[in-house]
């Protein structure tokens, strides 16, 4: 007996076909956020403003803690929904309305709903549609955290 015989594929991404405009995905993956990811970001994106790496500072300001850079919190969530929603994508086109919820702080843990909102075929090339979605992004309290709605260009299925 062949081992291949046993296993099965995960599809990673979705063609354009396989969107269906008012489904909402809950995505598996799920990420806690340590001091050390926020550190290395802060240090990475040049953005070293007290209230995300000064513990001193930030038990001062108005959420008495750190607080875990925005633009993390965006990317960590993109990243999150990779598997469903861009992992065959040919291009992510656009994001809008980034809306920062409630703040996050540091050993919060990220999870993702997204909802299909729209889609439609290309104008200019007939193997590829765009995708409209939108990404709510919440903690393990169940607060949400983080919104926002991108366009996603796909390909459709050969």
């Amino acid at each position: 007996m062949n081992s291949d015989d046993n296993m099965s594929t995960t599809q990673f991404g979705r063609y354009f076909e396989d969107f269906i405009i008012g489904e909402e995905i809950l995505h598996q993956g799920s990420k806690t956020i340590f001091e050390s990811d926020n550190n290395f970001f802060s240090l990475l994106t040049m953005n070293h403003h007290p209230v995300h790496i000064n513990l001193d500072y930030a038990e001062q300001k108005q959420h008495r803690q750190l607080l875990v850079v925005g633009t993390l919190v965006f990317s960590l969530v993109v990243g999150i929904t990779v598997p469903d929603i861009s992992g065959k994508a040919i291009a992510n086109l656009e994001y809008e309305e980034i809306k920062h919820l409630h703040p996050v702080f540091i050993n919060d843990t990220l999870y993702a709903r997204t909802k299909i909102l729209a889609k439609r075929e290309s104008k200019s090339k007939i193997d590829r549609g765009i995708v409209h979605v939108e990404t709510i992004a919440y903690n393990q309290h169940k607060q949400n955290v983080l919104s926002f709605k991108r366009k996603v260009l796909v390909p459709k299925k050969t």
